[in-house]
């Protein structure tokens, strides 16, 4: 870590305006030699640095987005890079910007300690899934520092907040972010402590996959986030902690694959053509795969699937098993049942697909 970050290894919180401002380009380069993937923070924030313009336009596909590729920060987290080039490039121009590291790529679980007080939410909101007797007092729980050392304690285990052998990091409101390293293939998520689904405690929040964590002497309007303690690194994630990380439900849910109905107007313009002849029945295989993406809000390949399902249906509409306009109503409403609001972008899919496939007839039983 670079030396001027390094606090006396107490645990004291230290003013902002006595400690000494790290270079973001500096820092950067740092955690890029650790192996933490980094994008940049708007200056002076903790928020990503924002989008380009056509990247804020509604229905913008991140997944065929060529802003990463050209060298551009959109999409926050997903453009976090190791590549000092670009980094050079980033910082070197723009030096007041804050560092973020992708918690998911970086194999690192965060566990985010809150100090807002406030009043305890109930016995049964403090620590999920663990049963708190009705007569125990807990108005004194009032941050997330009360309710892991508690979970600590319940385990027998070294509570994070004080864990020396980890990289620990004040934050500006006076919590701590605890960072440890994943060392096997588990992909952990995202939490918040105050969710109902998946939580690990009350004002402890989880930064894992899926999201990222300010880098140790970055500087926001409220403060700078410090670096505490004599550990630099982070240490391995504890065994207990992975097992109420997984108790409380910070692992993805198994997929099963099962397929999805085609919605209503597709299904019937599937059916009309099928009177027809038997050609449709391709069609209808890939659209269902097109309809299964709603399942996922990103990363489904939807993209992808409506273009195979638009080639396909070209190819039938040039052998003749299908109109023009049935193959467009049933990718149209597929698509929009998918991806509602994104109606100018599937079109604009489809009719490529279309296009290319119309020099492809197909014929009912070949591949497309």
């Amino acid at each position: 870590m670079p030396a001027e970050l390094r606090d006396s290894g107490s645990d004291a919180t230290v003013a902002a305006e006595t400690l000494p401002r790290v270079d973001p380009l500096k820092l950067a380069r740092w955690c890029a030699s650790h192996g933490w993937p980094v994008h940049p923070l708007t200056p002076g924030h903790k928020t990503p640095a924002p989008n380009c313009a056509d990247c804020r336009e509604p229905g913008h596909d991140r997944q065929l987005c060529g802003c990463r590729a050209a060298g551009r920060w959109c999409h926050g987290f997903h453009a976090a890079t190791l590549d000092m080039n670009r980094i050079q490039q980033w910082w070197g121009r723009w030096p007041r910007m804050g560092v973020g590291v992708a918690c998911g790529p970086a194999n690192l679980v965060v566990i985010d300690i809150d100090a807002h007080e406030a009043p305890a939410p109930g016995h049964q909101g403090l620590l999920p899934g663990i049963d708190i007797a009705e007569d125990i007092n807990v108005s004194a729980m009032t941050t997330g520092f009360h309710t892991i050392a508690v979970l600590a304690a319940l385990r027998d285990a070294m509570n994070p907040a004080e864990d020396v052998s980890t990289l620990r990091v004040r934050t500006p409101s006076g919590g701590v972010h605890v960072w440890y390293r994943v060392t096997d293939a588990r992909t952990w998520q995202c939490s918040a402590g105050s969710s109902k689904t998946r939580a690990l405690a009350w004002q402890v929040d989880v930064r894992a996959n899926g999201g990222y964590i300010i880098a140790p002497g970055t500087v926001t309007q409220a403060g700078v986030y410090t670096p505490v303690g004599p550990c630099t690194t982070p240490a391995p994630l504890p065994s207990w902690l992975a097992q109420e990380l997984q108790r409380t439900n910070h692992l993805p849910a198994p997929h099963v694959p099962a397929p999805r109905p085609v919605p209503g107007r597709a299904r019937e313009a599937v059916l009309a053509a099928r009177g027809r002849n038997s050609g449709p029945t391709a069609l209808a295989t890939v659209l269902a795969e097109v309809a299964d993406c709603v399942r996922t809000t990103e990363g489904a390949g939807f993209s992808e699937k409506l273009n195979r399902a638009a080639y396909t249906a070209g190819g039938l509409v040039a052998a003749g098993h299908l109109t023009r306009s049935d193959a467009e109503a049933a990718l149209l409403a597929t698509a929009h049942a998918a991806r509602p609001g994104q109606e100018r972008r599937a079109a604009s899919i489809i009719k490529s697909g279309l296009t290319a496939g119309a020099l492809h007839p197909l014929q009912p039983g070949s591949r497309a």
